[in-house]
């Protein structure tokens, strides 16, 4: 698959031009469906290789931001495309409202405290990233922090906001010389389709848990959000640190896309088991003799 047309590493991103779905492809097609879940499955085989691998050195580590609004499918897409992974050098985090610890550090703390080890990989189920889009469209929220310099929504300006989006550029470049692949997925759902979606975790008993009165309140502010996508996206897509912007109105398919950008960038970093030394050689053979002379 070509990923390409869905990276972006600089201020060219326009969301309206952005797709929300693939022509061609359609979810109630059960064909194309098992077509999509067998290439994510042998995906899922290769990551499972590579995640062995970086486990075994501690030398790199994966930081991968999913970032969407609300019933764009992000727990769906990290429970599918990660299925059956190896739990051990595998965490996910989910960053909600901050509490008021979270606000009494900068606001990339708590971001940092979850981040995974060098040999891991680490999913957040939004991120830092919820600082310049909720904070965007809800400017009072910064006020909660209790910054200085900032007393009144009037402080929460541009110039404010282009210092959140130098921070996230060098912490990013920062996390990129330690060690670490960022790979950042919005996940881009058109408003029709969050509707449906919406819909049907009203009318089937069995979404009914996933519906949240909150969703409805935020979808109000959808031009805002849209907005302030295309300007975050637009502000930290760098060469190293690119953005890929999925359309998502079919699961399946983004799901695959995902998962293709996610191997595919894997596949490039230096990675093998550690070489054994002699030293280590002659403890394990002399380990292997008296596991083969010991007496029942």
């Amino acid at each position: 698959m070509d990923t390409k047309q869905y990276k972006f590493v600089g201020k060219d991103f326009d969301i309206e031009a952005a797709p929300t779905k693939i022509d061609g492809y359609n979810d109630e097609d059960m064909a194309m469906v098992e077509n999509v879940k067998g290439q994510i499955e042998a995906n899922l085989k290769k990551l499972k290789k590579f995640q062995k691998k970086m486990y075994s050195r501690s030398r790199y580590g994966v930081v991968l931001v999913f970032q969407a609004l609300d019933a764009a499918g992000k727990d769906s897409m990290i429970a599918h495309i990660f299925s059956g992974i190896d739990p051990v050098g595998f965490t996910v985090n989910n960053f909600k409202q901050p509490s008021k610890t979270d606000l009494s550090h900068d606001y990339l703390w708590r971001i940092h405290q979850k981040l995974p080890e060098r040999g891991a990989i680490g999913v957040l189920n939004r991120s830092y990233y919820e600082d310049v889009l909720v904070s965007r469209v809800h400017p009072e929220l910064i006020l909660n922090a209790n910054l200085p310099n900032v007393l009144s929504i009037a402080d929460v300006n541009d110039a404010f906001w282009d210092g959140r989006y130098e921070d996230i550029r060098q912490f990013e470049k920062y996390l990129t010389r330690n060690g670490y692949v960022v790979l950042k997925f919005f996940l881009h759902v058109s408003k029709g389709e969050q509707k449906k979606r919406f819909e049907r975790r009203i009318t089937m008993p069995e979404k009914n848990w996933k519906f949240s009165a909150s969703d409805i309140k935020e979808r109000q502010y959808w031009d805002e959000y849209q907005l302030a996508y295309e300007k975050a996206i637009n502000e930290t897509a760098t060469k190293k640190n690119p953005w890929y912007v999925i359309p998502s109105d079919s699961k399946w398919y983004s799901r695959l896309v995902v998962s293709d950008i996610l191997t595919k960038r894997l596949g490039k970093l230096d990675l093998s088991f550690p070489e054994v030394t002699a030293e280590q050689k002659a403890a394990m053979d002399d380990a292997l003799h008296r596991l083969e002379n010991e007496k029942d």
